[in-house]
């Protein structure tokens, strides 16, 4: 019977001691997500952390993907809230431009000092003349993306406050796994503020300290000054009120996407 702990065991580990750094990228794992040829971008752009890559309204003319860092994908309400869509790690499309003109319907700001691949709207036909595979890269990362926005609704909507940080906790958490297997300790780099995670969830602030106070007293995880460390992996999956279902589809997603990707070369 598939459960918790089932969940848990399939999480990749590593042979490793120290915690794991969201920013500590293997260079020779940077190709998790869509790889193209060099000749097809212009110059990589790299963008500090704090700032804006593009913004809501802005003209799109390129495929942004990211290489390396943190990015938030979010959009600010006219009173100035901001609602956090997706945390984009490396291998992410952080935005595909199909037609030319078209504008951006939000906006990204990288959390840490990043790296984007950019291939310009002029080099897309000749890009996917030369790899008929692209689109189905293409096709399998936005399918993706949908299942995670189809999945955020339905925790905004119907879970509770606690169950929402539990399962964006979880989620940043397996995610992370993933692309940096090899380490034991069940601590990461997290990127990331109260602020942040109450943007992702729709909590104020005060909310998300005191539920985390409160998985931190139940020892389930805890989360200070940007380090998050799961203290029972099969608490936290059982406290997200997740179908363990749906994390084998997050592990299965993520790694199938991995092993198309790396057909193709930078």
């Amino acid at each position: 019977m598939l459960n918790s702990m089932s969940v848990a065991r399939k999480i990749p580990s590593n042979r490793q001691s120290g915690p794991l750094r969201g920013d500590d990228f293997d260079p020779d794992r940077t190709a998790v997500g869509l790889r193209i040829a060099d000749r097809y971008r212009s110059a990589d752009r790299q963008v500090k952390a704090g700032c804006d890559l593009f913004r809501i309204g802005e003209e799109g003319d390129a495929i942004y993907s990211l290489i390396n860092g943190w990015v938030a994908l979010y959009s600010l309400m006219e009173d100035g809230r901001r609602q956090i869509f997706q945390f984009a790690l490396p291998g992410a499309v952080l935005a595909f431009i199909p037609t030319q003109g078209s504008v951006m319907n939000y906006s990204a700001q990288a959390l840490t000092d990043a790296t984007i691949g950019i291939i310009p709207h002029s080099n897309l036909g000749r890009l996917a003349m030369n790899n008929p595979e692209i689109g189905m890269q293409l096709a399998g990362l936005i399918s993706q993306d949908r299942s995670f926005a189809y999945d955020h609704l339905s925790s905004m909507g119907r879970r509770s406050a606690r169950e929402r940080v539990a399962y964006l906790l979880l989620e940043l958490f397996i995610r992370c796994r993933l692309r940096w297997p090899g380490h034991r300790s069940e601590e990461m780099y997290l990127p990331l503020t109260q602020e942040h995670i109450g943007d992702a969830t729709g909590l104020t602030h005060v909310h998300v300290n005191r539920v985390l106070r409160d998985l931190r007293n139940d020892r389930v995880a805890e989360f200070h000054y940007r380090r998050l460390r799961i203290l029972n992996p099969d608490r936290l999956i059982d406290v997200a009120g997740i179908d363990p279902r749906v994390a084998l589809a997050w592990i299965d997603s993520d790694s199938s996407n991995e092993a198309n990707a790396q057909r193709l070369l930078f």
